[in-house]
């Protein structure tokens, strides 16, 4: 059975807000990678589900996630201008998703990387919270790369 969707939806979006007041998004990781699920809703070119890299914006979600499949995978914290830059970018260009805030039944939300930046800088800029990027100038050089891209 599936998880009611806006109970996901309401956890996405506590993980939006999270990880922009805390600039903290956690990852479990292994020897092999970081934890990782297939999409009910995006397919690849072949008509496979995408894989999604999940992250958390809560230490305790993430560490309940450690059971079964998650048993010997490690809790990792990355700073939310990494997460942004090297993680969302990186997960666009190898045609990956995102999965925020799985639970214990890994029901979580499935984000687009580019749709997750936009609404990141959203919520950033609602709030007056700045990054300090590395890749890009600001963050409204990184916004309108990300839309020249999802637009484009």
């Amino acid at each position: 059975m599936l998880q009611d969707h806006s109970i996901v939806k309401l956890r996405h979006e506590r993980f939006v807000k999270k990880v922009c007041e805390t600039k903290i998004v956690f990852g479990l990781k292994n020897n092999d990678g970081f934890a990782t699920s297939s999409s009910n809703e995006f397919d690849d070119e072949e008509g496979n589900p995408v894989q999604l890299i999940c992250f958390w914006a809560e230490r305790a979600l993430a560490n309940s996630c450690r059971k079964l499949d998650w048993e010997n995978y490690e809790l990792i914290e990355l700073s939310l201008e990494e997460f942004i830059e090297n993680w969302c970018i990186g997960l666009y260009n190898d045609g990956l998703s995102v999965g925020t805030s799985f639970d214990q039944n890994m029901f979580g939300y499935e984000a687009e990387p580019l749709e997750l930046i936009l609404e990141l800088i959203k919520e950033l800029k609602s709030k007056h919270i700045g990054l300090e990027l590395r890749k890009y100038e600001n963050i409204e050089d990184l916004e309108e790369l990300v839309k020249e891209r999802v637009n484009g």
